[in-house]
């Protein structure tokens, strides 16, 4: 019988699992159909194509990834090895992360308790992960005290206000080590910060961050956010990425965070009125479904109707229905091992020039 062009793909024929197998090999030999398929396109995609040197990664990060524990074991590693240039994430990841920076202790437990008795002995649950409620008493006076500094007495984007606090942080770790600054980052701001990779939250209001700068506006505080910077200078590194090579998104969950890095693609395209085909490659990670209406669950098809994905490249973009806890530490174990540090590309330090560039392409169009 002749062979149908369908049938071309690799013969379905894993060898047995063994002790000692890595994490890149496992996902390669083991994760062959439905979403842990997907997983291994993921991992192949982000090792072979975004990890290209012509290539600018942006991550989205939703859900309460940091207080788990990946923000250490996970993103941390991926900035450190230059496999994420860009952020734009949630207000409560960066306010759980600062705990770890400032030594506080979060504690793995379980989610089948009584909340009411947890209140009772003041214990913040946020699943299974617990801790005192003087954490979020300690880390508020933390920001509160820090906003009040002179560097913070004006109006700035989200990456200046959270490089500013990444290098308070790096600051105060390396004095409590001694002076040493080898001592590996024990948060993903500090870790952003001694990378150049700006951090952006689209919804700055949103979160105990937020909530502290709003508190101390009542005080007489100039700290304020402006939006509008975010919204240019996720397009221009964006616009940047894509003059002389390409643009890459990692989405992590969905929400606020994933509209954001893709709406760089309309802003440039539908408000400037500038030339580009959108994002070429996507990877989302996602327990959302599409046909919900919600953000989440909207697909890269979906997305290329708005000009946020190229559609040349459709294939180079993957969704995995996973839990973004199960997902991330494998691809990022994979990654490690597939693919060498990249150099950094610290577009925090060049924020100025990509805006320039921008802004002098959005008047001559």
């Amino acid at each position: 019988m002749k062979k149908h062009h369908w049938l071309a793909g690799k013969k379905i024929a894993p060898a047995p699992v063994t002790p000692g197998i890595t994490a890149r090999e496992l996902i390669d030999n083991a994760f062959l159909a439905y979403n842990g398929g997907r997983l291994r396109e993921a991992c192949r995609l982000f090792s072979e194509k975004m990890l290209a040197e012509d290539v600018t990664i942006g991550l989205s990060i939703s859900g309460a990834l940091t207080p788990a524990g990946l923000g250490c074991s996970c993103l941390i590693p991926l900035l450190e090895y230059g496999f994420v240039d860009w952020i734009v994430s949630t207000g409560a990841n960066l306010y759980h992360d600062t705990h770890f920076a400032l030594g506080m202790d979060l504690h793995q437990g379980s989610p089948f308790v009584d909340d009411v008795k947890l209140r009772e002995d003041e214990i913040i649950r946020i699943y299974d992960v617990l801790f005192h409620y003087s954490v979020l008493l300690d880390t508020d006076k933390f920001y509160r005290e820090l906003i009040m500094t002179p560097p913070f007495q004006k109006t700035m984007g989200t990456a200046e206000f959270h490089y500013l606090a990444g290098k308070f942080l790096d600051a105060r770790q390396q004095a409590l080590a001694g002076g040493s600054a080898s001592q590996s980052p024990s948060s993903l701001l500090i870790a952003a910060y001694r990378a150049g990779v700006p951090v952006y939250t689209s919804s700055p209001g949103d979160s105990s961050v937020g909530m502290n700068v709003a508190a101390v506006a009542l005080q007489g505080s100039q700290c304020k956010y402006d939006p509008n910077i975010d919204v240019n200078e996720t397009a221009a590194i964006v616009f940047d990425a894509t003059r002389g090579g390409k643009s890459a998104i990692l989405i992590l969950g969905g929400g606020s965070p994933k509209n954001f890095v893709l709406q760089t693609e309309p802003h440039i395209q539908e408000i400037l009125g500038l030339p580009d085909s959108g994002h070429t490659y996507f990877i989302q990670m996602t327990d959302a479904r599409p046909d919900t209406g919600g953000l989440s669950g909207a697909t890269p098809a979906e997305a290329v109707s708005w000009g946020k994905v190229d559609p040349t490249h459709l294939p180079d973009a993957v969704v995995c229905y996973a839990d973004s806890t199960v997902a991330l530490p494998l691809l990022t174990a994979y990654a490690l091992d597939a693919h060498a540090p990249r150099p950094l590309r610290r577009l925090y330090e060049r924020r100025e020039e990509l805006m320039a560039a921008l802004r002098g392409s959005a008047t001559t169009r």
